[in-house]
């Protein structure tokens, strides 16, 4: 039998219900959008499967939470036709990004802009209203908290190297912003959210805050310009969430049911910063090992990889691997979302044969 394209890593509690009971679309709770760039195209097409077919009859309450490139397929996905948005996302991501040698910050910032404006459309209002109901989407991004709000290289490294020493320690540099729809109050509208350093603030998305939140949710800090200000949420400028949330290393088992990420590795890393780190690579400690209790992840086996160009998931570092050669690029990143179809046709057939892949467990 050939290697499975998937592999499946299951919290404890996760692990125990799928044992049990197998895995049914009511069962999930929430689905989360991890901060990866290009990465995120190789999921495009489980994507298209989870949202547009198997969970799209589903009404229960389900959280929808990404940062980065995550909220940009989050917020695809929560729509009451997700197809279109998902076709809307890839179109953007692959068609948009075709920039000269060395772009500058602000045109990083206006090509995202202008792929958050394709995404949502010309309606951000009516692009709200199209959320499927139950759903609850969750933007994530990060507030800075330096007097000028400078990206500047050394502010930069500062906070890495705070961070470096403790996580905690990075809460001096940077708030967490989670725009919410669908529910305003913190309680209802982020109980996942830890209780550590970020001071978390929630803010309900609305039609004039939306473009600036998606698009500062993917604000690379030294790649882009960040954001200055998002309507409705607290003064400052605004970016990429994954700083702070990289795979949103939540308290997902405060949520009833199973938490699904679709992701590209067998690690759940709390902030960007800590992926340098590798003690900090797969959790914080024993003090939050519980958090992800009840969450399955599903990435590309290494046999899938082994498929695709370069051997790898597409990547930022494939702007600077092609250069300007974006045709080349663009066809390579099409090859491997082709490939990572596979994807989305095992977790289907495990879903109905779970005996197809066997579990592994977390790491942590």
């Amino acid at each position: 039998m050939a290697p499975a394209p998937i592999r499946l890593l299951a919290g404890p509690a996760a692990a125990r219900h799928l044992a049990d009971r197998g895995l049914r679309p009511a069962d999930i709770v929430a689905v989360v959008g991890a901060a990866g760039g290009p990465k995120g195209l190789a999921l495009l097409p489980l994507d298209r499967w989870l949202f547009g077919h198997w969970l799209a009859d589903c009404p229960r309450e389900r959280w929808l939470a990404g940062a980065s490139i995550g909220a940009w397929r989050m917020a695809a996905g929560a729509q009451r036709a997700p197809l279109p948005a998902i076709e809307r996302l890839a179109h953007a991501y692959l068609e948009g990004q075709r920039y000269p040698r060395k772009p500058s910050t602000a045109q990083v910032s206006q090509v995202c802009r202008d792929m958050t404006r394709e995404l949502i459309g010309h309606d951000p209002a009516a692009f709200l209203a199209g959320l499927a109901p139950g759903r609850r989407l969750q933007v994530v991004t990060a507030r800075s908290l330096a007097p000028d709000a400078a990206a500047t290289r050394l502010a930069f490294g500062r906070a890495a190297l705070d961070n470096a020493v403790a996580r905690a320690r990075l809460g001096r540099h940077l708030q967490r912003v989670v725009f919410t729809a669908g529910a305003e109050s913190t309680a209802d509208g982020c109980p996942a959210l830890p209780p550590d350093a970020f001071d978390s603030r929630c803010v309900p998305l609305q039609a004039d805050n939306l473009e600036d939140a998606l698009l500062a949710s993917g604000s690379i800090p030294l790649v882009a310009d960040p954001v200055p200000g998002v309507g409705g949420a607290p003064a400052g400028r605004y970016w990429d969430g994954g700083l702070i949330d990289y795979h949103l290393h939540w308290r997902w088992q405060t949520l009833p049911g199973i938490v699904l990420m679709p992701h590209f590795l067998p690690a759940v890393t709390a902030g960007w910063l800590d992926k340098f780190l590798p003690w900090r690579r797969h959790g914080l400690g024993p003090a939050d090992r519980d958090w992800l209790d009840n969450l399955l992840l599903v990435i590309p086996s290494p046999a899938l990889l082994a498929r695709l160009p370069n051997r790898k998931l597409p990547d930022r570092q494939d702007f600077f691997r092609y250069d300007t050669d974006h045709d080349a690029r663009l066809r390579d990143w099409r090859r491997a979302m082709a490939e990572c179809e596979a994807m989305a046709e095992a977790f289907a057939a495990w879903v109905e044969r779970p005996d197809r892949i066997a579990l592994e467990p977390l790491p942590g």
